[in-house]
């Protein structure tokens, strides 16, 4: 077998024991591992006395990926985003949030699940995890939507859906993910993902507003709110975006000249501004804590998938599929765009077996060269691209179409983290009426990606300023 057969092989095998039930991190690390050592044997043409020296050095290959590949600084943004977001919560400015959204937006028909989505999308300014999300509104949101009558497995789909903006909106883990695998400029990227994601939110809005339009007692608006009371309300909320525009100002420097800092001090200086708020507002000892160990854990999962799947990663790299894969993707006799189509539909059937993060990991490395080869090479013009835009644009582009993928995928059946969460938090919810509330928001997703794809201006125009 050559190399290219290799790569299949283990790549078919990885996905066996992913869809077997084992935890990607593992199953990335083994099936790269073995790959490896099944590599360099054969170039020893698979003599008994070699396979010790195939061992040895497959092992030592594989031993140097984790600290070489994550001791990156851009890296460190991921658990100072997460912390951003816990210690927002144990500060109250996520329930402050909540109540602004809820006196100003909750008057319309399906008012208090809108409320919920543009509280979600507010939250998810301060943090960059989904799963944080979902559990903070899950909280906060679900009781009081219950209390006006609402169906809990609609309500609990809301929360679920709400809290996925959290992959779009900056400060974005998964986005600092894809920067540094596709070795693009961070802040461009997050800085791509607000209007996606402000966009996200209305297109989620526009539908449940319709949805309380056509069925007869669904989402009752809830009224009664004074303008007095709108306005008091939002001084509380202030916070939050105070603590976004310190963020931006910190790393774009909008008034002209150098940035004054790199995204990842960025990070860091909102994580510092979020805990002065929460220790200004009574945070005390334990929540503090509490924010620390859910920080962690949540950081320590996602380096995990990170650690196994380079591995991986690098055994790709041996087997040169990345190469095979683009030259097949660029032979096909399909237009480009419809190549990037069915791209993306291999993402949402993928998501449905794998999380999001896991996913863009094993992915990326192989089809993010293809995607760059569609459009021209990494140094075609925006004239001559297939697309219409230079490879900077384009890997930025891509990189919110699959985020976007990502979050579609945080609440598809049947491992969608985001699902699974919002149960955990509300034991009077099963992860099945989860998962049957989230179906309407599948049309949403639907909808915008097909814009973002027909439109990549609403994607390209904030980050070509920069």
């Amino acid at each position: 077998m050559d190399t290219i057969e290799i790569g299949l092989a283990v790549t078919g095998g990885l996905l066996v024991l992913v869809l077997l039930g084992m935890r990607v991190a593992f199953a990335a690390g083994l099936a790269g591992l073995i790959g490896l050592i099944w590599i360099f044997w054969s170039k020893k043409g698979y003599d008994p006395a070699e396979f010790s020296w195939a061992l040895t050095v497959a092992t030592k290959t594989a031993g140097q990926v984790p600290h070489s590949k994550v001791a990156s600084q851009a890296l460190s943004l991921i658990p100072t985003f997460i912390l951003i977001g816990y210690l927002a919560y144990y500060a109250g400015l996520t329930k402050a949030l909540f109540e602004a959204a809820k006196r100003w937006v909750a008057w319309v028909p399906g008012g208090l699940a809108v409320s919920t989505v543009f509280a979600t999308a507010g939250f998810a300014a301060v943090s960059g995890a989904s799963v944080a999300t979902s559990a903070v509104f899950a909280r906060i949101a679900i009781p009081e939507m219950l209390a006006v009558g609402y169906d809990k497995k609609f309500a609990a789909g809301v929360v679920a859906a709400g809290g996925t903006l959290a992959s779009l909106i900056p400060p974005s883990a998964i986005l600092v993910i894809y920067a540094i695998i596709v070795e693009q400029d961070v802040g461009k990227l997050l800085l791509a993902g607000f209007i996606p994601g402000a966009f996200s939110a209305l297109v989620y809005g526009t539908l449940i507003i319709a949805l309380g339009l056509t069925i007869k007692g669904f989402g009752p608006p809830v009224k009664g709110f004074t303008w007095r009371e709108r306005f008091v309300s939002l001084p509380p909320a202030l916070p939050i975006f105070f603590v976004v525009f310190i963020i931006i100002l910190f790393i774009y420097n909008p008034f002209g000249g150098d940035a004054w800092g790199t995204p990842t001090e960025g990070g860091a200086l909102g994580a510092f501004v979020v805990f002065c708020m929460a220790v200004w507002k009574g945070m005390r000892w334990r929540e503090f804590r509490d924010a620390l160990l859910e920080t962690a854990k949540l950081s320590v999962m996602i380096f995990t998938i990170i650690w196994g799947v380079l591995i991986y990663v690098r055994f790709l790299g041996f087997a040169d599929l990345p190469g095979a894969f683009s030259d097949w993707i660029t032979s096909l006799n399909h237009p480009p765009i419809i190549t990037l189509i069915m791209i993306l539909l291999a993402y949402a059937v993928l998501g449905m077996f794998m999380d999001a993060i896991g996913m863009l990991l094993l992915t990326l490395p192989v089809v993010y060269p293809a995607v760059m080869a569609l459009n021209g090479g990494e140094a075609v013009t925006a004239a001559d691209s297939a697309f219409g835009m230079n490879a900077q644009m384009c890997a930025i582009w891509f990189g919110i179409l699959v985020v976007k993928m990502a979050e579609f995928c945080l609440i598809t059946p049947p491992i969608g983290l985001n699902c699974f969460v919002v149960a955990g938090v509300r034991d009077d919810i099963s992860v099945q009426d989860v998962f049957r509330g989230v179906t309407p928001f599948f049309i949403a997703d639907g909808v915008t990606i097909a814009l973002l794809v027909a439109f990549p201006g609403i994607v390209l125009w904030l980050p070509s300023l920069v």
